[in-house]
């Protein structure tokens, strides 16, 4: 019989990076299944999530940015009159 998952196992897919069976807690990178959790301990992939990570949250950031920008340039705007 496998051994329960702890508690902060079953995440939402919204605490996921990227979707992707990872979550970060407590400085730690952990793979996340249905089985249960595994803490990931090689620096090189680790290394490698937390490139991903920065990189997935300055595109978030790109894309807000955008988003703001356009509910500014969205606002009619008025004629010149001559």
């Amino acid at each position: 019989m496998p051994h329960p998952a702890p508690s902060w196992a079953s995440v939402h897919p919204s605490e996921r990076l990227a979707d992707a069976p990872v979550v970060r807690r407590s400085g730690r990178w952990w793979l996340v299944s249905p089985s249960g959790t595994l803490l990931a301990s090689d620096p090189a992939f680790t290394g490698e999530l937390d490139r991903f990570a920065t990189d997935m949250a300055a595109a978030d950031r790109a894309v807000a940015d955008l988003h703001n920008g356009r509910d500014v340039s969205d606002t009619p705007v008025r004629e010149a009159r001559r």
